[in-house]
């Protein structure tokens, strides 16, 4: 089934792990979607206050570090709601309280499409597969079926909270070991680099980090039979209707 239309979509709810792994996986994609002036915004589980490479920083501070990394971030994507649930690095799981937490961004924001991380470890690329990545992408998963759509499902979220049930329509899975869709992301991909730029704390000790980007778009894109020399962002579009 193919993905609807952009042109169908008022509203989109990225869910991550941490600060940076959205502009790795899709912010070519997303500069495009707020370009069309559909509105985006993130949702990220933890501070990711266990990265960063420069052992002269303390730990408590990298919370605030790296909040502001992605604001910053999110302001050159044209992004500016950002909600951060505060969970601990490195010790993310998929609970029943990160669940409702996820609900809880679904009915403020009613995305028609949600972007967010795989809930299924890739073999063939073992770092894509942090744990903290798949938990957050399990979470989310299950907030849009059943939670998010159900009444009954953390009742107090509408009764006290006000916030009524809400469908996604769809979801797009980053870093699924079988993909089945891509985004042709050459014309934004300098808001790319300039995104994971921002993120000063996790890129700045790599001076590779816009080849190896680049390589990884262009392999994407050549596996899509895309011309030489043009980068790419792919995912796995499910449909929630």
């Amino acid at each position: 089934m193919p993905p609807l239309d952009d042109s169908e979509i008022e509203r989109v709810l990225v869910v991550t792990a941490h600060p940076d792994d959205l502009d790795f996986g899709a912010a070519g994609t997303i500069a495009q979607w707020t370009a069309k002036g559909i509105e985006v915004s993130y949702c990220i589980c933890t501070n990711g206050d266990q990265g960063g490479e420069d052992p002269d920083v303390p730990r408590a501070d990298m919370p605030k570090i790296r909040q502001k990394e992605q604001r910053d971030a999110g302001k050159i994507l044209g992004v500016t709601d950002i909600a951060f649930l505060n969970h601990r690095d490195g010790w993310l799981v998929p609970t029943i309280e990160l669940r409702k937490q996820i609900v809880r961004e679904i009915r403020k924001s009613k995305p028609q499409r949600m972007l967010i991380q795989s809930p299924e470890r890739n073999w063939d690329r073992l770092f894509s597969s942090h744990p903290d990545h798949m938990a957050a992408g399990e979470a989310a998963i299950q907030a849009v079926y059943p939670d998010a759509r159900n009444p009954f499902a953390f009742e107090d979220l509408l009764k006290e909270e006000g916030l009524e049930p809400w469908h996604v329509r769809e979801v797009w899975v980053m870093s699924h070991h079988t993909p089945d869709h891509f985004i042709d992301v050459t014309d934004t991909f300098d808001k790319k680099i300039a995104a994971l730029h921002a993120h000063v704390s996790q890129t700045a000790h790599n001076p590779n980090l816009e080849k190896m980007v680049r390589e990884w778009g262009e392999r994407n894109a050549k596996l899509n039979n895309l011309a030489d020399g043009r980068v790419a962002e792919i995912f796995r579009v499910v449909a929630s209707d």
